[in-house]
């Protein structure tokens, strides 16, 4: 009898929780809502809305106005406009070469582009079996993409460590970060393109005001640098990835001065050497990977990460990294602009884990 009981109150039991289970679920949304209004918690209190999906190993956000454009790294360019994506051929006179960490890179639009329709791009191409990098000025007539200008070429390049960020500062210069292609002594050659953060005119001339006479090197001392950002007060700041292997990590934010040397491969992390600057942060023996980073309306700093996986505020104050965003997969370009951050994953770049709607640009709200 006390065996039937103890059946019959498990039963009773089991539906209870079905029942309450049931009571809790959500329906799943259709295929059409999940496209367009597919939402996410961020880990602050914030939300994100996905605005496009499907891109092809994404690399950097501009913006005209509310019209988005992102580079993908085999060779094209994404104009998001009024909730339509629109992928638009680029022609170069050197073939893009996407390879490892290489391809179609850093893109930025000109501050003339709704005039000129020019904008200007760093990409990887192969020359004789090794590949170096070029930096050009893009025009876009009707769809399409055309070279209309060679600013430099032949900078150094690998399947690893291209550098490939494109800024326009607040003094109306075009900035450049190139890595130093696996070769670290490059970086410290004044006179060799790799492992540096250069400047040039918007016409592709050397600054008279450069650090050194006749040289686009702004500062030198870079292993891979994916990130420029300025605040309100014209403040400028890099992110750079460190060493790999052992002792691995010590990922860097830094805040560059003209001319500096910031180290690499002499120093890193907390080592010091006279004549070469610290970082302002790095992350110890845990490889974070930055990439993209952007400063908000409030001069907190944002950091897109790649093997961190994760969008980061900077506290600078406290020399450490609050995490926004996260689950997600690899972050590799982050923008803020009218109030809102943009951010594009990366998980379709061959390290990551992509789902079928990899890769996503989402918007924090």
């Amino acid at each position: 009898m006390l065996d039937l009981k103890q059946k019959m109150f498990g039963m009773m039991f089991t539906a209870a929780l079905l029942f309450l289970a049931a009571c809790t679920s959500q329906s799943s949304p259709s295929a059409e809502e999940g496209a367009q209004e597919e939402r996410g918690e961020a880990a602050s209190d914030s939300s994100y809305q996905v605005l496009a999906e499907q891109l092809r190993t994404p690399w950097s956000i501009d913006f005209d106005g509310e019209t988005i454009y992102i580079s993908e790294r085999e060779g094209n360019i994404v104009q998001i406009k009024d909730g339509t994506l629109n992928r638009q051929s680029v022609h170069t006179e050197k073939p893009v070469s996407h390879q490892g960490e290489g391809g179609f890179l850093g893109f930025a639009l000109a501050p003339d582009f709704r005039d000129s329709g020019k904008a200007f791009a760093y990409h990887t191409y192969d020359q004789g079996g090794t590949l170096l990098n070029r930096l050009v000025l893009l025009e876009l007539k009707g769809n399409q993409w055309t070279e209309s200008q060679v600013f430099l070429e032949s900078i150094p390049g690998s399947n690893v460590h291209n550098g490939g960020r494109i800024a326009i500062g607040p003094d109306e210069m075009l900035y450049v970060t190139t890595g130093d292609s696996g070769e670290g002594d490059l970086a410290q050659n004044q006179e060799n393109l790799a492992g540096k953060i250069l400047r040039l005119t918007l016409d592709g001339k050397v600054p008279a005001d450069n650090p050194t006479a006749g040289s686009y090197v702004y500062t030198l001392g870079h292993r891979n640098s994916q990130g420029l950002a300025w605040n309100s007060d014209g403040d400028f700041y890099s992110s750079e990835h460190g060493p790999s292997g052992t002792p691995g990590g010590h990922d860097e934010i830094n805040e560059i001065t003209a001319g500096s040397n910031y180290g690499w491969p002499e120093i890193y992390g907390d080592d010091t050497l006279e004549g070469m600057e610290l970082p302002l942060y790095h992350s110890g023996e845990t490889a974070i990977a930055p990439s993209g980073i952007a400063f908000d309306e409030q001069d907190r700093l944002y950091v897109a990460t790649l093997r961190g996986q994760k969008l980061y505020r900077f506290q600078q104050e406290k020399t450490a990294l609050e995490t926004v965003l996260e689950g997600e997969g690899r972050l590799r370009d982050v923008k803020v602009h009218n109030g809102k951050t943009y951010v594009i994953t990366n998980n379709t770049d061959g390290r990551g884990v992509p789902s079928d709607q990899d890769d996503r640009l989402l918007v924090l709200e």
